[in-house]
């Protein structure tokens, strides 16, 4: 098999304020999960389409199925690099803090459009997104992993809703897990993939 896409060592977050280790530890194994379905599903693909087995059913729903893994990965990557053991504040002179107070009339109510849409019922991620065509910020809910991204469009802040995130710690205080990732957001690194 070959390897296309390799694990991420998140360790660095262990013992972070708000996320226990155990909490961190299976979410870090459900993300391996997803790296290495990423690169089984690659290689079946392509031996498929090597054995020339492209229009039978298997091949069309092991298709389908990539989007959930490969963005599953993807997904989990952007969120876990985009926290922090700093209590790190946004610098309010950066060019994120200027265009999020641009495009939500404040940063306070691009905040509480985020909180708000963070609460809705339902598993997903909320992601702030930069259209790079109308040079906008967006919040956006996403459902499943491959459900409701929008196309060509930057993650800068990603936040895992899925329950795995937050129930060992939270239960079903899901107000309280938000609170606390906006205390770990690593702003320099949400600005930097602005």
């Amino acid at each position: 098999m070959i390897i296309l896409y390799n694990i991420i060592n998140f360790d660095n977050l262990l013992g972070i304020n708000g996320l226990s280790e155990q909490l961190l530890k299976n979410h870090f194994t459900l993300y391996q999960g997803y790296v290495a379905n990423t690169n089984k599903l690659i290689n079946l693909l392509r031996t498929l389409v090597k054995d020339n087995k492209i229009g039978i059913p298997e091949f069309a729903e092991l298709q389908r199925r990539l989007g959930w893994e490969f963005n599953g990965m993807r997904l989990h990557e952007l969120y876990f690099s985009n926290i922090t053991k700093k209590n790190m504040k946004i610098n309010e002179d950066s060019s994120l803090f200027k265009k999020i107070s641009e495009d939500f009339s404040s940063f306070q109510d691009w905040e509480k459009e985020f909180r708000a849409a963070a609460t809705i019922r339902g598993i997903g991620w909320l992601v702030l997104y930069y259209d790079p065509v109308a040079k906008k910020l967006l919040n956006v809910w996403i459902n499943e992993h491959d459900v409701g991204h929008l196309s060509g469009c930057i993650p800068l802040l990603v936040m895992d809703l899925f329950e795995h995130a937050y129930m060992i710690d939270y239960g079903l205080k899901k107000a309280d897990y938000i609170e606390t990732f906006f205390k770990l957001i690593d702003w320099k690194t949400v600005e930097n993939r602005l």
